[in-house]
């Protein structure tokens, strides 16, 4: 159960010093297992505060925010010795706990030699952090390549590091693409998919697989009701469900813009639904990609209009699941949402690599899925194909309009790098764009 963003946090550690780490990340994508387990296991000592499970730990900061408070009240709570040079310790849950999280501005000034990590999953809701004072981390549900890596097969991992396109490395890695759209990457049932294969037949592997995206997807709604605030839980609850009910009324396979219109009752504009919209993204439940109607050009952000956008969601897996699209179906490759959930993966692996929001293009009746822009400052378009079709009329226009330096097709099929100014990728190497496009 390897994650990306261990290095990140190995790399921290390396600093000389440092400000406290706050990891966000929408809830159950592992953000306490990456931590404690995986990078706690690069420490001697690892002191873990749940703030969410004993909120009675609240008591280590009521009389003082001074590092050196803090600490002896920990040691005293917990019966130990910390060695600030050789101890990670993690602040769990820190969003229960406001003092805690005005403590890391302290830490951060008072003793940057030490590991002090933070996590939360609605980090993006709380009223004040010490911004400038923590570096900021967001955890996503597993990758493609991350669910390869928990597949533990040494071969396919290899493939796709050295992005082998031929037949054989092609047909292995979009086997477990399809896998991927059905499991998805939320961390338990990534760990069930493949500790139950070859121990469990196929019918009860699948049930287990729906049994917790059933209760991943209870959970959040409690936490609608729980942290929603002044926004009705009930308006979070319906753009949520809205998202894949909209996205499946894609038209000629690509994702179209968000609509209001009857989302909520009696609200039909953006002003009215902008605040239960962002508060799912701020919970990282969903994500935004803005529409360019004009000459793409870097920065793409002014280009780009607040209240026109497709929202997507997080998990490719709970979307199958709140749409009910069977592993079958997923298999046959045959169903009317394939096309965008092919799209839907391509948005989350982007947001992974380079953050949200990411933006497309639209012109009459052309659209093009994504934009990526280079190092350079070069935009090219990315066009994605679900399938092995790889004709594609709204890149053409594209091309003829702005003669872009180069482009890319992602398509179900095995792609091909021969030349230079046209580049076709398989779907799962999406997260490679870097490496191809600069």
């Amino acid at each position: 159960m390897k994650r990306l963003l261990l290095q990140k946090l190995l790399a921290w550690k390396e600093q000389s010093t440092r400000k406290p780490v706050l990891l966000d990340g929408a809830r159950q994508t592992g953000k306490s297992f990456l931590l404690e387990k995986l990078f706690g296991g690069h420490f001697n000592q690892v002191i873990r505060l749940d703030f969410l499970e004993q909120p009675g730990l609240a008591n280590l900061f009521a009389d003082s925010l001074s590092p050196e408070d803090i600490l002896t009240n920990i040691e005293l709570e917990l019966n130990i010795s910390i060695n600030r040079h050789q101890s990670l310790i993690i602040f769990d849950e820190i969003g229960e706990c406001q003092p805690a999280i005005n403590s890391l501005k302290f830490f951060a000034e008072q003793c940057p030699e030490m590991y002090i990590c933070a996590s939360g999953s609605n980090i993006g809701l709380l009223g004040s952090f010490p911004v400038g004072k923590v570096e900021m981390l967001e955890l996503y549900p597993f990758t493609f390549e991350e669910f390869i890596w928990a597949s533990n097969q040494a071969p396919l991992t290899k493939a796709f590091d050295q992005m082998n396109m031929g037949k054989v490395a092609h047909e292995k890695l979009f086997s477990r693409l399809i896998d991927y759209y059905f499991v998805g990457g939320m961390p338990e049932a990534v760990k069930a998919w493949f500790e139950t294969e070859g121990d469990l037949g196929i019918t009860e592997r699948i049930q287990r697989i729906q049994e917790i995206h059933s209760a991943l997807l209870a959970g959040y709604e409690r936490d609608f009701g729980k942290y929603s605030d002044k926004v009705p839980a009930q308006h979070i609850q319906a753009v949520f469900e809205n998202v894949p009910v909209q996205l499946s009324k894609n038209i000629d396979d690509s994702v179209q813009r968000f609509k209001f219109k009857d989302v909520i009752e009696k609200k039909n504009r953006y002003k009215e639904l902008a605040g239960p919209i962002n508060w799912l993204e701020k919970c990282r439940l969903i994500s935004k990609c803005h529409p360019v109607d004009c000459h793409p050009t870097s920065p793409l952000k002014p280009l780009a209009k607040d209240n026109i956008f497709k929202l997507f969601l997080f998990d490719v897996g709970l979307l199958g699941h709140m749409l009910g699209i069977s592993y079958k179906e997923h298999r046959e490759q045959k169903y009317h949402y394939k096309g965008y959930v092919a799209e839907n993966f391509v948005q989350n692996e982007l947001i992974n690599r380079f953050s949200s929001p990411t933006y497309s293009w639209e012109y009459a009746r052309s659209e093009i899925e994504f934009l990526y822009k280079t190092d350079t400052g070069d935009i090219i378009p990315v066009e994605v194909k679900s399938g092995k079709r790889t004709r594609a009329k709204s890149l053409k226009t594209y091309v003829q309009r702005y003669s872009p330096t180069a482009t890319l097709k992602l398509i179900g099929s095995a792609g091909s790098l021969d030349d230079p100014t046209a580049k076709v990728l398989p779907l799962y190497y999406v997260s490679r764009i870097r490496e191809v496009l600069g």
